[in-house]
């Protein structure tokens, strides 16, 4: 049985004791950082909670099998965050084939849960889950999550101006949908 790790402990701290095997390291380090992953991944599989549980899953599992690469360059939130996305945006290119799928409204995010006007709120996330998948996947990188043209090109295999041009796309059917001029 693994010693119990003191609540103050660094995630560097965490990383190393579930390489050494500690399962409940790792379990730490998931609820250090599911919330942040899950939100990310919820945005680009267009608010379908079911397939972004998935897809957090998935990553973490990945993550777990990959931990003894992990060389402590990055912080590890940033490195699962990133393998969370990579792990979302693979799926949006399998299904990139399959026509995109009006959502109805009972598999949206609870609005009540929001900051912000719930109404407004729920019609853009309705606006933003109907976005073509790459349109949506740069407009919620660039502007929800604030990664550069450069980083999204990179990793949705694109050139730097069809990052732009998707993000420009995707905010202006986003503007029509919301009934804006």
């Amino acid at each position: 049985m693994q010693p119990e790790l003191p609540a103050e402990s660094t995630d560097d701290d965490v990383v190393r004791a579930a390489v050494a095997g500690d399962r409940k390291a790792f379990e730490t380090l998931y609820r250090r950082h599911s919330d942040r992953v899950y939100g990310a991944v919820l945005r680009l599989a267009a608010f379908d909670h079911a397939r972004a549980e998935d897809l957090v899953q998935e990553a973490f599992v990945k993550a777990w099998q990959k931990l003894e690469s992990f060389r402590f360059e990055s912080a590890f939130g940033t490195w699962i965050y990133r393998l969370a996305v990579n792990t979302a945006l693979m799926s949006i290119r399998a299904r990139n084939a399959d026509p995109v799928t009006i959502m109805d409204e009972e598999h949206l995010p609870d609005p009540a849960d929001r900051p912000f006007c719930p109404a407004e709120r729920e019609e853009l996330e309705k606006a933003i889950a109907l976005l073509p998948p790459r349109a949506r996947a740069v407009l919620v990188l660039h502007d929800v999550e604030g990664w550069k043209h450069e980083e999204i090109a990179i990793e949705l295999g694109m050139a730097v101006g069809s990052s732009k041009a998707q993000l420009h796309r995707a905010r202006g059917l986003l503007r029509r949908a919301l009934g804006e001029k």
